[in-house]
């Protein structure tokens, strides 16, 4: 993303040109940060005061020319030359509305606003990027953009669709990183307003009974528009349905929202004010819900004409309550991925992680590690009791044998820690097993540990997974933590995998309720649970279990488990129809991830179509669908016309549609896998996704910037074209009195 804050740099930079309406400067930075953003290079921390932290709209300007007042020209030096890359210049936002619905453990999030093109002359066009930050494991649902009688929106299409998408000579979106979607809208003219809606879903964050949900909603102060020009309003609508039938108490937050409405569970919270500037943080809103103890119940709701199963639909909750229920003792083996992919910054993070995890062990647990690669070795021939003297050994051995180098054999080491775990008899025994790679006996794995953990009954391993970059095989390791009634996870950059491990550490080691049964099964005709098994309760987040049925639920049902001293429990689970809570979407995510494991490991037909429904149904995009972007000419298209198409599912004479890419996680790779490749996690490989558009013109880079305030800085190799551009600027500089500005020029190694 270094690449994509210098653009922005440079853009800011051009934007010095502009005189706004008035006669007035742009918005200027706040104290201190002109330097940061101005004279200094962007390294990392300056690189991510750049990067979008809300919905941004940015100019893509190859055309330095082309930069000026839409209205009233400024008068400014004409300027020779492309830029390559381009710039990217923010653009000025008139309007914003928040809307954010929390139901169960998710958010749906809904962001419309107005931008202006600002920068550009309204004689001439640029294309405009449209950046969508994401929070907690956000996944895109949909994207609406109006310019003019232009209109976009994306829609999920099967695969086999793709032969009919028109491909495109401008990059038209998808995911810049994971959580930052982008749509790039081609030849918008100067002035014009932008009119956007992005919908995503993102998780709610659980801690010590609260959830909370954080949406990126930090707007740069140079995307203010003059406020003599405009009047700011802004807007954010706030519901909370939790499903849960207790009472919901509001904890804290960011922004001032007013209670329009309180029903038992439901709320819903309303702002609305004048601003003089649009937002400078994060909305964050967390609440809880009352309870003194584990409790649950059970979410039903009937089919959809549309929906890819006749049979209804049940959704079982269970949330461990403020209640200090004792923790399973546990006997863990950690198996760690030491491949030469793994060299760097990505082992280095994990063994943070581990090492952190063994500090959070307590006397009476017991612990071991083991790495592999094309060979096995482990911290100890045993399992070890937890203490201070065998940590600090454990961590000694890590520094020595964390090193990355060889292949990847995943097999030979789960069977090594099935092996040390059957003699954990009086603790609860899990494996935490981390790679990055994707093997080819992964089927074979999944087949023999579901034999092994089924032949060791209710004392079985528990088997949790995490899944670094994008080389490794999500759905194997997804389906795997599902069979070993484990939790999943995964980090595709490098600096999330040392958080994200400690955090799927804790979720998965903090068991308070193992081997949990539901006796719906006696009174219905059919009951299938999406995942493979029921994963046990955890202490530190909600347990939501989705599936479908047939027949008729019972006012309550009761599921069983057990407690770390033994003693079985028993949870009464109140059953309850339910009308305002969309199931269907709001569980969507979850089911497209494990049916599409299921789909994977089984080779099913019939689950691979019913996931490409689920995902048409829900916008939800898969890896037996691709998201699009759909382009129509709205003045050629009247209001009967749109509604026959969309009802024959067809598209219009002006419609033109564009894959989106980086939206799919694959099935791994195991080419790079045995090529030791190493995962590229924060820098998108460049031969899925080019985040500048290579423009034709001169040499490589004309100029950082071209305003009269900043150093000209030429490229190394000067054609005849660059050396005429470069003496004009210079002139021009000149004859303004610019004298501090300087120009480096490199000619063969001298200056000139």
């Amino acid at each position: 993303m270094e690449d994509f804050a210098r653009a922005v740099e440079d853009g800011l930079k051009l934007s010095k040109r502009l005189v706004l309406p008035g006669g007035a400067p742009p918005p200027r930075p706040p104290a201190g940060m002109q330097r940061t953003l101005v004279d200094a290079p962007p390294d990392a921390a300056a690189a991510a005061l750049l990067l979008p932290s809300a919905p941004t709209a940015y100019a893509v300007v190859v055309d330095p020319a082309a930069v000026d007042t839409p209205d009233v020209p400024s008068y400014q030096p004409y300027v020779y030359g492309r830029l390559d890359p381009p710039a990217l210049i923010p653009l000025q936002m008139k309007e914003v509305d928040l809307a954010v619905d929390c139901a169960l453990d998710v958010a749906t999030v809904t962001v419309r606003a107005r931008w202006w093109v600002h920068c550009v002359t309204r004689s001439r066009e640029c294309d405009v990027r449209l950046v969508v930050p994401m929070g907690e494991q956000g996944s895109i649902l949909g994207a609406e953009v109006t310019i003019g009688s232009r209109a976009y929106n994306t829609q999920v299409i099967e695969v086999e669709e793709q032969t009919k998408v028109n491909s495109a000579k401008f990059e038209s979106g998808g995911l810049l990183k994971p959580g930052l979607f982008f749509l790039t809208i081609p030849q918008v003219e100067g002035g014009a307003d932008i009119f956007a809606t992005f919908r995503w879903s993102q998780k709610l964050l659980y801690d010590n009974g609260n959830f909370s949900v954080d949406i990126p909603f930090r707007f740069p102060y140079f995307v203010n528009p003059l406020p003599k020009v405009f009047m700011k309003k802004e807007k954010i609508q706030l519901t909370v349905n939790s499903g849960f039938s207790k009472e919901v108490l509001l904890q804290g937050t960011s922004h001032p929202l007013k209670e329009k409405a309180r029903q038992g569970d439901k709320l819903s919270f309303r702002h609305e004010a004048i601003v003089e500037n649009w937002s400078s943080k994060d909305f964050n809103f967390s609440y809880s819900v009352y309870s003194g103890d584990l409790f649950g119940g059970v979410l039903v709701q009937p089919s959809t004409l549309r929906d890819y199963d006749d049979r209804d639909r049940f959704c079982i909750y269970f949330l461990p309550g403020n209640s200090n229920k004792k923790v399973f003792r546990k006997a863990v083996v950690f198996v760690v991925d030491t491949s030469g992919s793994m060299k760097g910054r990505p082992l280095k993070n994990v063994k943070k992680a581990v090492s952190t995890a063994l500090s959070e062990l307590v006397q009476g647990d017991y612990f071991n590690i083991i790495t592999f690669n094309d060979e096995l070795h482990s911290f100890s021939s045993c399992l070890e009791q937890v203490n201070d003297k065998a940590i600090a050994s454990a961590t000694d051995w890590m520094n020595s044998n964390f090193v990355g180098e060889g292949g990847t054999d995943i097999m030979h080491p789960l069977n090594e820690a099935m092996a040390l775990l059957s003699s954990a008899h009086d603790a609860l025994p899990q494996i935490y097993l981390m790679t990055d790679g994707s093997v080819d006996d992964e089927h074979n794995i999944c087949q023999t540990m579901k034999t092994e953990l089924n032949n060791r009954g209710s004392k079985s391993p528990r088997i949790s997974t995490f899944g670094l970059g994008s080389y490794c095989n999500h759905y194997f390791l997804r389906m795997l933590a599902s069979i070993g009634k484990g939790h999943y996870d995964s980090a595709l950059e490098t600096g999330a995998i040392e958080s994200r491990i400690v955090s799927w550490f804790r979720r998965a080691s903090n068991t308070v309720v193992a081997n949990v049964t539901i006796d719906a099964t006696t009174h219905l005709d059919e009951f299938e649970v999406d995942s493979e098994y029921i994963p046990d309760i955890s202490a530190k987040s909600p347990l939501c279990i989705s599936g479908k049925y047939q027949g008729k639920f019972p006012e309550t049902v009761k599921a069983k488990g057990y407690l770390a001293d033994m003693k079985e429990i028993s949870i009464e689970l109140k059953v309850q129809h339910i009308k305002e809570i969309p199931l269907d979407k709001v569980l969507a995510a979850q089911q497209v991830g494990l049916l599409t494991a299921k789909a994977w490991l089984s080779a099913d037909k019939q689950l691979e179509r019913k996931v490409i429904k689920l995902s048409v149904q829900n916008s939800v995009p898969s890896e037996y669908t691709s998201m699009v972007l759909v382009q129509t000419n709205q003045d050629k298209v009247d209001a009967a016309q749109k509604v026959k198409q969309k009802l024959k599912g067809h598209k219009g004479p002006d419609e033109l549609r564009i894959p989106l890419h980086g939206l799919k996680l694959g099935f791994g790779d195991r080419d790079a896998t045995k090529e030791n490749l190493v995962t590229g996690f924060e820098d998108i490989p460049p031969e899925k996704l080019q985040i500048f558009d290579k423009a034709a013109g001169c040499c490589s880079s004309v100029a950082d910037c071209l305003c009269c305030m900043c150093c000209i800085k030429a490229c190394s190799k000067m054609n005849d074209q660059c050396a005429i551009v470069m003496t004009q600027l210079c002139a021009a500089l000149a004859c303004l009195g610019c004298y501090e500005c300087c120009a480096e020029v490199c000619c063969g190694g001298s200056d000139s």
